[in-house]
């Protein structure tokens, strides 16, 4: 027993410093992250008051959480009695060689970096970038997080996203509305033209200016095309399409002389003597 009570008596001042620093490290991470959660919150909540766009908002309250999780993280190790320098040279060595390996994430900050800087698109337009389409909702570090209407959620990385192309279909006022509807041939094409117009007149949310275009787009093989061009303000665009389609459709079955045609192939067949 009086061996185990010298073992005790030699190493219970390490034990219990050692105890003391992992406490207090402990204490340091639970008390820093929730300090970070807390001025991350204040920190956007100001960014609100002031204006402040959505987009960079999003970005930097990402940026602020994560480098005062770094700092906790240090403090935290440096409490337990490691050497900062050395912890340094440690974390540089081993931030390059992960740097290295996730070159793309470095790409991908450095692309919402771009975007906040340029503004192709901000946060509530409706883009199309590498391949999907939908609502952007948040301008991260490193991601931009879209909605598409089906409400499905997509992630996309910054750096391929701002190096790409992207279509800003919100971005302007106006946004032209494109139609292509066929008549039969042998049937009155100005007769077709004039009751366009008419169920044009009858949509509100069409304007006047860029003025309405009708031409004759194409002799296709089995109709006679009529290229329609009209423009509206951007949110209504969606209402004026399926308006049109849907009361074209009702006029051309109304009106005597014009019908929809479809794809029909004429046989001919010579009496071989």
């Amino acid at each position: 027993m009086s061996e185990i009570g010298n073992v005790f008596d030699k190493y219970s001042p390490l034990i219990i410093s050692w105890g003391v620093q992992i406490i207090t490290a402990i204490i340091i991470l639970v008390a820093g992250l929730w300090l970070t959660k807390f001025i991350t919150k204040k920190s956007n909540s100001l960014m609100e008051k002031r204006n402040v766009d959505a987009g960079l908002r999003t970005f930097l309250r990402s940026m602020i959480n994560i480098v005062l999780k770094l700092l906790v993280f240090i403090t935290a190790i440096t409490q337990l009695g490691f050497e900062m320098t050395s912890f340094v040279a440690i974390l540089g060595a081993a931030g390059l060689a992960v740097g290295m390996a996730f070159s793309g994430t470095l790409s991908n900050f450095a692309g919402g970096v771009m975007i906040l800087v340029f503004k192709p698109y901000k946060v509530g337009d409706f883009i199309e970038a590498q391949g999907v389409s939908g609502t952007v909702q948040e301008i991260q570090i490193f991601n931009t997080i879209l909605t598409k209407l089906d409400n499905r959620t997509i992630f996309l990385p910054n750096g391929p996203t701002a190096s790409g192309t992207i279509t800003n279909i919100t971005r302007n006022e106006n946004r032209r509305v494109d139609f292509s509807f066929g008549i039969a041939y042998g049937e009155s094409y100005q007769l077709a033209v004039e009751t366009i117009k008419s169920v044009v007149a009858t949509c509100d949310k069409v304007i006047d200016e860029p003025a309405p275009f009708y031409g004759l787009g194409e002799l296709a093989d089995s109709s006679v095309n009529i290229t329609v061009r009209l423009w509206c303000k951007t949110p209504d665009y969606w209402d004026v399409y399926f308006y049109m389609n849907e009361k074209i459709y009702e006029a051309f079955e109304k009106t005597e002389g014009l019908s929809i045609p479809f794809p029909q192939m004429d046989v001919h067949v010579d009496k071989l003597n």
